[in-house]
């Protein structure tokens, strides 16, 4: 039977008073919420049992995504939207005298990763539900998210993200699930019937409960699973010795530090602590997850042989890496296998991602470390780098020098990358350039000894949360111009490019763009008290703050037309909103120090007389999920300006142009793939190229002082952050003055400024056009369709994975 606002109404009132003892009129938004939840479940359970049903009847192949990350946002409208009943929710709660948009922000974004890398690991199990591929995700339930960002004076200051402290709706708990993970100890070599054993002695126990949280597929029942897992502790885990009567002290020293390992997202491991409890967080990840996969995949089969033909375990960049020797460990100890067996499996049934060309997110951890914690993986790990070595010696005569560099185990380190990839079939990178990078110079000699692992799986977003759900207005001009075949194969889009030129689509769009223009506006002046003109150019920076994104580059900017605007008041420059949101790591003191400058520059711009009416700067703080919901239908311009080579893929770059805003960027990550699709007559795009990068990196002879003191504009800047100009004191900014002449601009900030600079001035000018920067826009909107995530995970099931929809 078809729902309608008079059947659900009164089920919605029924489980108010049967859950809360409430009526309607009484209700709270909460509760409200709370309920909507409550009979979402009803309907999503059978589906999400039978789905699982499915998958083992079929002996489906299914594929376990293991990140660190799973930055979900709300999922009531994402959850009511793939049901196709968001409508139907949002008209009963009207008619009851509620405003939904309210109802839906009494959930909390889940605090399960802090940036793109998250983000897009959400975004990949909305697309392999929505294409009932069998796929499910691996995470940790964070008790504190990253932290909640606040500002205080212009400065980032870190409070708990305690986004658990109300029951998270979506989530089950799997209590007689729960897995037993194991660390330190000591390990207990016999033989045994000829054969070496291993046992292992003396280790703390820690309990992993497993929490399953429903990933709903767009209008086709299936439901696929997040399993996020807790560290718990219980009294059956911890030996009581009677005769001790600290003995209760000593279980909550247990109790505390077994909790430590799921409370916090990313901890800081500027100290050894920190450094043992984040490698903590990353087995304990590895080791539950895994065990429950190989507990229930031996439930159903009895050789270990099709392992590689029923799962696929893809790492999500190098953080869970220890999956490569776990697995080695459990079919080595657990099973009884051979190494040449367990091996053999081991390399068909792992794949890598790499998301990063930079030197020190390539992780590594001190061997003494990964010896102590985990003495027999750590034995393991050994093996598996002697015998690569040993291999490339005999094999790969021509890359002996570099054996050093290659190696596993090397100056007291172990690389999880390089572990990673000795020990997957598939190494891949997340954009056409970015992958590029990693075969011929990052990764080179692990590309010629594994020639067939390395490929490209450019990134996605999912289009039905970024355009079908925040814009829904666009979504809705698009359906009318082109029919709605696009929401199931957002290909379809690219039709919307022969209507680029229509003028009525033209008006429309640009009026979508004004509303939502306005309610950012209002949604700015509720929040932070500022006025923004709802006229004006959205100029906006949304992503995490770090030094190569070069938030720095685009404030450059800010304070160059603010200058303009002081010794010519009269200048004729159109009005123009810069918006910033971003968080930077608690230890990243260069980074807080530009959220500073920012907020600094910001009082300056937004209270001066001659420059208030051109231009406004608002930095929104706590930058999440559902605030970039709302940012980026608004956007006009799209800044994505990290130093050419530094971003693997981004992301925002792609939300962004999907709501119709033009980039302003870099020839990196999917910015060029963007430029190929849309034209180079779409897309700003300035400044040095990857290679002229290698090149100056290469020949050192880039001088940032040079810049200084040839180009006034750069010196006039510059000379603001220590003269007192943006702040009370010469020293607040000395550090971002310093890591530009003194470090040498390690981001060529002022190499791309006058690039920079001119491109922005093409900005402007454009925007003056509005028929040819709406055209511009509706072009850009029409090639988003290839950057959906469906789209990449269609690669990764045929490409890698092997997988195939189970309907």
């Amino acid at each position: 039977m078809t729902m309608t606002v008079q059947t659900l109404a009164p089920l919605l009132t029924e489980k108010l008073l049967s859950s809360f003892g409430k009526t309607v009129d009484e209700a709270t938004n909460k509760e409200v919420f709370q309920s909507i939840c409550l009979l979402m479940k009803e309907s999503i359970h059978p589906n999400w049992q039978t789905t699982q049903q499915k998958y083992v009847e079929a002996e489906s192949k299914q594929v376990y995504y293991f990140s660190m990350e799973f930055l979900l946002g709300r999922l009531v409208e994402t959850n009511l939207l793939n049901a196709g009943e968001l409508d139907l929710y949002k008209d009963t709660l009207s008619s009851m005298g509620f405003n939904p948009e309210e109802v839906f922000h009494e959930e909390l974004d889940a605090g399960l990763g802090n940036g793109g890398l998250g983000r897009l690991a959400a975004c990949f199990l909305d697309s392999l539900s929505s294409l009932q591929l069998p796929g499910h995700g691996m995470g940790i339930r964070y008790k504190y998210g990253l932290f909640q960002q606040k500002v205080v004076d212009g400065h980032q200051v870190e409070l708990p993200d305690n986004w658990l402290r109300d029951e998270y709706m979506w989530e089950t708990k799997r209590e007689e699930k729960a897995i037993e993970v194991r660390f330190g100890g000591t390990v207990e070599t016999t033989y045994e019937d000829d054969k070496l054993v291993f046992h292992h002695h003396d280790y703390e126990r820690v309990l992993a409960i497993p929490y399953d949280v429903p990933i709903v597929g767009f209008e086709n029942k299936t439901v696929n699973t997040l399993r996020l897992w807790s560290a718990e502790s219980t009294t059956n885990h911890f030996h009581f010795n009677s005769s001790r009567g600290h003995d209760y002290y000593h279980y909550l020293d247990y109790k505390r530090s077994v909790e430590k390992i799921s409370e916090f997202l990313y901890p800081d491991d500027s100290y050894y602590e920190g450094k043992i409890l984040r490698l903590k967080q990353q087995y304990f990840l590895v080791s539950a997850g895994l065990q429950s996969i190989l507990r229930r995949f031996k439930k159903q089969y009895k050789c270990f042989d099709l392992l590689p033909e029923k799962i696929v375990l893809q790492i999500n960049d190098t953080h869970p890496s220890l999956i490569v020797p776990e697995l080695m460990r459990i079919l080595l100890d657990d099973e009884g296998l051979s190494w040449e067996q367990a091996w053999k499996i081991t390399e068909k049934t792992v794949a890598y991602t790499n998301h990063t060309t930079l030197s020190e997110a390539l992780e590594k951890w001190p061997e003494a470390m990964i010896e102590d914690l985990f003495p027999r993986l750590y034995m393991i790990i050994h093996e598996i780098n002697e015998r690569f070595c040993k291999m490339l010696w005999f094999d790969f005569p021509e890359l002996r020098e570099q054996i050093p560099a290659m190696a596993i185990i090397s100056y007291g380190n172990i690389h999880m990358a390089h572990l990673a990839m000795v020990g997957s079939f598939s190494i891949n990178g997340v954009a056409r350039l970015h992958t590029d990078i990693l075969k011929n110079r990052v990764m080179k000699p692990f590309n010629i000894v594994y020639p067939d692992r390395f490929n490209n799986k450019t990134n996605g977003i999912t289009h039905r949360r970024w355009l079908l759900n925040v814009n829904p207005d666009l979504a809705d001009e698009i359906t009318k111009t082109i029919g709605d075949q696009w929401i199931k194969k957002p290909e379809f889009l690219k039709n919307l490019q022969s209507f680029a030129t229509n003028p009525e689509l033209q008006e429309n769009i640009a009026k979508v763009k004004h509303e939502n223009k306005k309610k950012l506006a209002t949604f700015i002046k509720d929040q932070y008290g500022i006025t923004i003109n709802d006229q004006s150019i959205v100029d906006v920076h949304i992503k995490r703050l770090h030094g190569y994104k070069r938030q720095l580059l685009n404030l450059f900017h800010i304070i160059y037309l603010y200058n303009q605007c002081i010794e010519n008041p009269s200048l004729d420059l159109y009005p123009r909103t810069f918006i910033f949101g971003a968080k930077a790591a608690p230890g990243y003191t260069f980074a807080k120090h530009v959220i500073k400058l920012i907020n600094a520059v910001a009082e300056k711009v937004n209270n001066h007389p001659h420059v208030r009416d051109k231009v406004k700067v608002v930095f929104m703080e706590n930058y999440q999920v559902s605030l970039a919901e709302r940012i980026i239908p608004a956007a006009d311009v799209s800044e994505q300006i990290s130093t050419a080579s530094k971003e693997a893929s981004g992301t925002g770059n792609m939300k962004l142009m999907m709501n119709g805003a033009l980039t302003i960027g870099t020839e990196d990550g999917a910015n060029v793939e963007i430029r190929e699709r849309v034209g180079a007559e779409n897309i700003f795009t300035f400044g040095l190229s990857s290679e002229e990068v290698f090149s100056h990196q290469h020949r050192g002879d880039y001088r940032a002082r040079d810049y200084y003191n040839n180009d006034s504009r750069i010196k006039q800047i510059m000379d603001l952050l220590v003269n007192e100009h943006f702040s009370n004191d010469d020293v607040e900014f000395k550090d971002i003055f310093y890591s530009l002449l003194f470090n040498n601009d390690e981001y060529f900030v002022l190499k791309d400024f006058d690039s920079y600079i001119s491109a922005q001035q093409a900005v402007e000018l454009t925007y003056r056009n509005q028929s040819s920067w709406l055209q511009k826009s509706i072009i850009n909107i029409a090639h988003s369709g290839y950057f959906s995530s469906d789209r990449t995970i269609q690669q990764y099931a045929k490409d890698i994975w092997n997988i195939k929809p189970q309907r």
